[in-house]
């Protein structure tokens, strides 16, 4: 597959550009107020908030005991049941916006109302619109036929790879597997044993 077709597939999918949109526009409103070294360290606040929500949700949301609700059960399986069962499929690949942008308009709602203020809210909400794009495009390489340039690169491929192929039950963080490690959920590939379910999570028990 050409290279270039590859960048397109990811910058100029739907769900990423509708994302882009609300990063520049929240960029454009922050850009508008002043900014101090507190703008710089809720941005962090933003990524750091990022790298264990997308953790904490892919562990204890996307990989749920499958839900007797048939809508339930629609849902979960576009967000992650689906997407195990066909890793290497495009439309799964990405985060439907149906799911990224209320979540973020509530998080950064809570945050607003913690901090009362809005060019507090609005670096808070750039670190979590940039970590969100540094995790779908590591998510995007580890499925794609693409070879990571860096060493973290290669290591954060390997790792999501064996959590589709090898078991399902480590390896939750995609962008910062070093999360695993904290809450012991990192191991190496060869002190796991296979898993029967890691390609179908609707058979967990």
């Amino acid at each position: 597959m050409k290279e270039n077709r590859l960048y397109r597939d990811f910058f100029l999918h739907f769900d990423i550009l509708v994302m882009a949109g609300i990063f520049l526009v929240v960029l454009g409103f922050l850009f508008t107020l002043e900014l101090s070294l507190f703008s710089l360290l809720f941005f962090a606040v933003g990524i750091v908030t990022y790298m264990f929500s997308e953790y904490l949700t892919h562990r204890f949301l996307f990989h749920i005991k499958a839900p007797k609700n048939p809508f339930l059960l629609y849902l979960i399986k576009r967000l992650h049941y689906d997407h195990h069962k066909k890793p290497n499929d495009l439309k799964l690949l990405f985060l439907p916006i149906w799911y990224s942008a209320p979540n973020l308009f509530v998080l950064c709602l809570l945050f607003y109302f913690i901090t009362g203020s809005m060019s507090f809210t609005l670096a808070f909400t750039t670190g979590i619109l940039f970590m969100f794009f540094v995790y779908e495009w590591k998510h995007y390489v580890a499925h794609r036929p693409m070879k990571p340039k860096t060493r973290f690169g290669r290591w954060l491929k390997k790792t999501h790879v064996l959590h589709h192929y090898k078991n399902e039950n480590y390896w939750y963080g995609v962008s910062t597997p070093f999360v695993d490690v904290l809450f012991g959920t990192y191991k190496e590939g060869s002190d796991v044993e296979m898993s029967e379910t890691a390609k179908d999570l609707e058979k967990r028990a």
